[in-house]
């Protein structure tokens, strides 16, 4: 799919970049060109990859302009650049629509412009009933990628709706080690919490999965394992050889949930399971072709998907930690 092909990343020097882009570059791409605001991560990337057909292009995904400039000649967008952390878009929400909203609809405008093959959105689970300002503009750009296959262009648009992935910029699991390190307590803000976790590298697997399988419209849902946060907190300390950590439980942040959900009720009634790995939300919206593509796939005969469902055990989170290379 990516042999030879040019493939431009927004936001590409973060977390989900780098593990993109160590997976795309053995496919044999012809060209990844990374766009980002930062200078010095984009610096850094391109000594830490030392390859030449990784291009770097400063820009923002609010500038229309630049970023039709380099999307000129590129054959598939993975648009992962967002304002992603809650209490930032709580505290600035006009800065979390600018850049999730208003960005998103210029990397739709600018891949129909250049006739791009496919958009491939990386959502989270916070947009399924949002409760703050975060998943409310991940929500919206959501709807924003679906209807965009309505456009009449030659252009699909697909939505990949993943959890937290441990490892990436603001993890849980740095901090926790930190804290556990530095201080010997970890602060919790509630004890109940819940929440989806994957490895990145497993997190880049699904996305290409997706990436190749969709007709575009449909919103790819990665099933992923949960667990409490404070059993996370735990093996961490486990392992760290750390007795007797407090936990200090702080409290809900505005916006926060208890346990998050990959697919509400509303979207149940037209989700299909696709494998194993994951299930597909099909729009409201009648796109061309789509329905009569899944047709003859199971739907769902659950409500939601909780992450206060199927949780893992101490051994299985000690496992995924040990996958993901966090534990000594």
């Amino acid at each position: 799919m990516f042999e030879n092909k040019r493939i431009l990343v927004t936001g590409g020097t973060g977390s989900w970049g780098h593990e993109l882009v160590s997976q795309l570059l053995p496919l044999n791409p012809k060209e990844i060109i990374i766009y980002s605001r930062g200078e010095s991560s984009q610096v850094a990337m391109s000594r830490q990859f030392d390859d030449p057909r990784l291009v770097f292009r400063i820009g923002d995904i609010r500038d229309k302009d630049a970023l039709s400039a380099a999307c000129q000649g590129v054959d598939y967008v993975f648009h992962l650049a967002a304002l992603k952390h809650v209490p930032v878009c709580e505290e600035q929400p006009y800065e979390a629509l600018k850049t999730n909203v208003v960005g998103t609809q210029n990397v739709i405008e600018a891949a129909i412009d250049n006739h791009v093959t496919k958009v491939v959105y990386i959502s989270t689970d916070k947009a399924a009933n949002p409760s703050n300002f975060y998943g409310m503009t991940k929500a919206i750009g959501e709807k924003l990628i679906v209807y965009a296959n309505l456009l009449n262009s030659n252009t699909s648009f697909v939505t990949v709706r993943g959890g937290n992935v441990l490892g990436t910029n603001g993890s849980v699991v740095h901090l926790f080690k930190s804290q556990i390190a530095d201080k010997g307590e970890v602060q919790i803000t509630d004890l109940q919490m819940t929440r989806f976790f994957l490895t990145l590298r497993d997190a880049i697997k699904l996305l290409f999965k997706a990436s190749e399988a969709s007709v575009g419209g449909e919103i790819f849902v990665m099933s992923m394992p949960t667990c409490r946060i404070v059993e996370l907190a735990e093996v961490l300390a486990e392992d760290m050889g750390v007795e007797d950590v407090r936990v200090i439980e702080k409290g809900i942040r505005p916006g926060e949930k208890i346990h998050e959900i990959l697919m509400s009720d509303f979207e149940s009634q037209t989700t299909v399971i696709y494998d194993e790995e994951y299930l597909v939300i099909l729009p409201m919206l009648d796109i061309a072709g789509l329905k009569e593509h899944y047709r003859d796939y199971p739907k769902v005969t659950f409500d939601s998907f909780s992450s206060g469902q199927n949780l893992m055990n101490k051994n299985e989170i000690r496992d995924i930690l040990q996958r993901g290379g966090f534990l000594s």
